[in-house]
């Protein structure tokens, strides 16, 4: 039976309620699964535990909770499975119309009972005083407010939320900064803050630097936030293409210019980054088939595609190891790059929220950033009636010329290395769709067939 456990502090903090709300956990537990951000839709939420509570203003409070799911295999026995989530919740004395579709709940016990909670972030109120606290250094609890002094942010500025975040949550203010509050926390230094930081001291403008941001250091250390500026006039690569695709516009140049900002964001991020070893495959092909494992356990559909798919891992040990390992983006896909006026910008370097924030930090070879833009130009290809492969081709080949002409070595040359990474990347979509949007499962599907047995 699920329980929920007591929510308390584990330290009591002058900035800390001392607030046993297991009524509260009680209403999270029945939230949190309905958000889009939460990563545990196709797991129960056997318990939620309270990791750190701090008030940040009256009427707002800061929350990490830890979702428990029951146990996963492991060797020797099973491991606790679970997420932490980073929560702003408002308190009020009663619902406000308003604040409808943020509601959580009431409170019908405990220090708050009577209460209404819900999500404060959909509150202008509450966004307005957590930009205060971002343009201004200073601490609260274990909370710790970070600013660039040589970038200061006026006040003022009005919030409203974007409501195309999937894995985050973020505020747009005044059209001029947006702020990326992270849900799935994991202790270390988010790829999204570390990143854009060093791509800045670079000197490369491809990627917004960040201009505050937020952290906490209990029960770990932890990135909770990025403010960077925004691009109002910008427009996503993603719904560009579907646009070219639906008007039978060409999208080979776009395509062409976003493999040169790719290239260019890879070399700042060699410069900027120790470079790992070169010819190294072999722990890079373990770890590929290990994910392709666990997948084919999670959708049966994969199954019986796992022996061609293994043999593009395997390749990898014996194919051209291609350029040395380095910081990459991590999750590239068109999604990910915007373009205003003619220049392409790259976002979200926090990487897939679903693996480990080691292994996110880590180098990798950039094809996998290659792999992921491939795999994304035939993902809008499929969204087009009827399919457009012979689009999805052009643009493949425009995005790989680009990268070449910048980078100086052309990824089309790397057969093995980039036919390994794209399947991987196949992969991880399978599982992804299977998880969160089944109806998509055979865009991935398509491509699965397609590399599992002729290996193109």
């Amino acid at each position: 039976m699920p329980k929920t456990a007591p929510l308390r502090p584990g330290t009591a903090h002058p900035a800390e309620p001392a607030v046993p709300a297991a009524p509260l956990g009680a209403l999270l537990r029945e939230w949190l699964p309905r958000q889009r951000w939460f990563a545990g839709k196709d797991r129960p939420v056997t318990e939620i535990g309270l990791l750190s509570m701090t008030e940040l203003f009256p009427g707002c409070l800061h929350l990490l909770v830890r979702t428990g799911h029951g146990t996963v295999p492991a060797p020797g026995g099973t491991l606790p499975a679970g997420d932490c989530y980073q929560l702003l919740l408002g308190v009020r004395e009663g619902p406000a119309p308003r604040l409808g579709p943020a509601l959580i709940g009431r409170v019908e016990d405990g220090p708050l009972a009577g209460r209404t909670v819900y999500d404060a972030l959909h509150d202008p109120r509450a966004a307005h005083l957590l930009l205060e606290r971002l343009r201004r250094p200073g601490t609260a609890g274990p909370l710790r407010f970070e600013c660039d002094p040589a970038r200061p942010v006026p006040g003022g500025l009005p919030p409203r939320v974007l409501d195309a975040e999937q894995s985050n949550s973020s505020l747009v203010y005044g059209d001029a900064y947006i702020l990326k509050v992270f849900r799935r926390i994991q202790p270390g230094v988010n790829p999204d803050l570390e990143v854009p930081g060093a791509l800045a001291r670079q000197g490369c403008d491809r990627v917004p630097a960040p201009v505050a941001w937020l952290r906490t250091t209990r029960p770990f250390e932890a990135t909770l936030g990025v403010l960077q500026p925004f691009l109002p006039d910008a427009r996503d690569g993603w719904s560009l293409a579907l646009e070219a695709l639906a008007s039978g516009d060409d999208f080979t140049g776009r395509a062409h210019q976003l493999g040169v900002a790719t290239a260019e964001v890879h070399l700042a991020l060699a410069a900027a980054f120790p470079s790992g070893p070169a010819g190294e495959n072999g722990p890079t092909a373990a770890a590929m088939t290990e994910r392709l494992t666990a997948a084919a356990h999670c959708v049966p559909a994969l199954r019986p595609h796992v022996p061609g798919l293994r043999a593009a891992f395997s390749a990898l040990t014996t194919c051209d190891p291609g350029p040395p390992a380095q910081r990459v983006h991590g999750d590239l896909h068109l999604g990910q790059v915007l373009r205003a006026g003619r220049d392409w910008f790259v976002i979200d370097f926090e990487g897939e929220p679903s693996r480990p924030l080691d292994e996110r930090r880590d180098a990798h070879s950039p094809v996998r950033d290659i792999a992921g833009m491939l795999r994304s130009f035939d993902y809008a290809a499929r969204q087009s009636r009827p399919w457009r492969p012979e689009w999805a081709r052009r643009c493949r080949e425009a995005y790989c010329a680009g990268y070449a002409a910048r980078a100086g070595w052309d990824p089309r040359k790397k057969h093995g290395l980039l036919r390994a990474h794209e399947t991987d990347r196949a992969v991880y979509e399978v599982l992804y769709e299977a998880r969160h949007r089944p109806d998509w499962l055979p865009v991935p599907m398509a491509a699965i067939e397609r590399l599992a047995v002729r290996g193109d």
